[in-house]
């Protein structure tokens, strides 16, 4: 199988839905083009594309690209709820491991609605039907939007089983928030005290508004190469390259173990985790950086446990280290400000990440460079339900 390399990354700055300026091809476009310019290569380079995208009308993805170029290479739409950037970018190492492509482009878009997510398609069978079912069987359903009660029913459950409190939860929004003011691509760059954070409007608790990722729009992509390729364009300094990487769907246990951690994918992850990181031949003490899904601050304080860096029931002693932030003992984690304040459009937030590690390892992240960074990993989850794990490291 052929090494694989990130050698372009490139993304718009995220804000808030309908108040960005343009349309999503506009943004895909300044997108694509800094992730070609970032590889020094042309769009005519890029053998397939993958795009991907939950809010929009089937071919979107070629739509999107036509600004970048009109060249008839394959373009797959990719739509995997939360996970849908990544899953693009899977879709891309695939294509490149494989000895399929040598150049591969990795896209992702949203144009979203303000406010929480809701229904589509009301005359179907609802893809998340399972999970409601099973998390009703463990909690009364409350009058709150369902992304967030899932979540913080799974937050809910850690403070009875090991004794976290809400304090925990409200920390991880204060660090994210806090990290995201040096991000000049981020929704959200303002710096809140923890009493701000504590204090806010409580949206389904122990989570309150500060807690939760917004709904955004925007674009980023990245561009993944063979090591032939990298060599052939002289491409060494800018390659970042993919060590590990897994995606893992729901399992027996996300439905049958009575656990609303399960049922919002802490197996996946745990699973998906373990896959990538054997496949990068390195243990999680030695990443330095991560960037994971803290589509609620409940789901990084879980997704801590499911990676490996808290053992089952001690992910809110980190929290109490103050380990995943910037001096700690622990990686830093979600450099970027992570989804609560970075921002959340479905299908390009894989991609940031992707972008935010990329930058972390070739020491081009300002303000935010985590120092002597050496490994990184990129966790996305989407429910319904799809964990992918990328695990990136500075090539020898």
């Amino acid at each position: 199988m052929n090494r694989t390399f990130v050698v372009g990354v490139g993304m718009t700055k995220f804000e808030k839905p309908g108040t960005k300026e343009g349309d999503y091809p506009d943004w895909v476009r300044e997108a694509g083009e800094k992730a070609v310019a970032d590889a020094g290569i042309g769009y005519n380079d890029v053998e397939q594309a993958f795009a991907g995208y939950c809010y929009g009308d089937s071919t979107a993805g070629q739509r999107a690209v036509y600004g970048l170029g009109l060249t008839g290479i394959p373009v797959v739409n990719v739509n995997n709820n939360c996970s849908t950037g990544s899953s693009a970018l899977y879709l891309a190492r695939q294509a490149v491991k494989g000895g399929l492509a040598g150049c591969a482009l990795a896209l992702g878009f949203e144009k979203m609605e303000p406010g929480s997510l809701g229904v589509k398609f009301l005359d179907r069978t609802n893809p998340m039907d399972k999970h409601v079912e099973a998390l009703i069987e463990l909690r009364p359903w409350e009058e709150a939007p369902p992304a967030p009660q899932m979540f913080g029913a799974a937050g809910r459950e850690h403070m009875e089983k090991y004794g976290s409190k809400a304090e925990h939860f409200a920390w991880i929004g204060w660090k994210n928030h806090s990290h995201s003011k040096n991000n000049p691509y981020a929704q959200f760059q303002t710096e809140y005290t923890l009493d701000e954070i504590k204090e806010a409007r409580e949206i389904y608790a122990p989570l309150t508004k500060l807690q939760c990722s917004p709904t955004s729009d925007g674009s980023a992509a990245a561009i993944v190469a063979s090591e032939r390729f990298v060599e052939e364009h002289d491409l060494r300094d800018r390659a970042v390259e993919i060590i590990g990487q897994a995606m893992v769907t729901d399992m027996e246990s996300t439905f049958d173990s009575a656990s609303s951690i399960n049922v919002v994918g802490a197996d996946m992850s745990r699973v998906a985790g373990a896959q990538a990181l054997d496949e990068a031949e390195i243990d999680i003490s030695e990443v330095d950086v991560i960037e994971l899904h803290d589509c609620f601050s409940a789901n990084e304080l879980l997704t801590y446990e499911a990676l490996g860096l808290a053992e089952e029931g001690e992910a809110h002693k980190l929290v109490e280290a103050e380990a995943t932030t910037y001096g700690g003992d622990g990686p830093v984690v979600n450099p970027s400000g992570g989804l609560i304040s970075k921002g959340h459009p479905l299908g390009a937030t894989g991609l940031a990440q992707a972008s935010e590690l990329t930058w972390q390892l070739r020491g081009q992240a300002d303000a935010r460079q985590v120092e002597g960074a050496k490994y990184a990993l990129q966790h996305n989850i989407g429910l319904g339900g799809a964990a992918v794990v990328t695990v990136y490291g500075t090539p020898s």
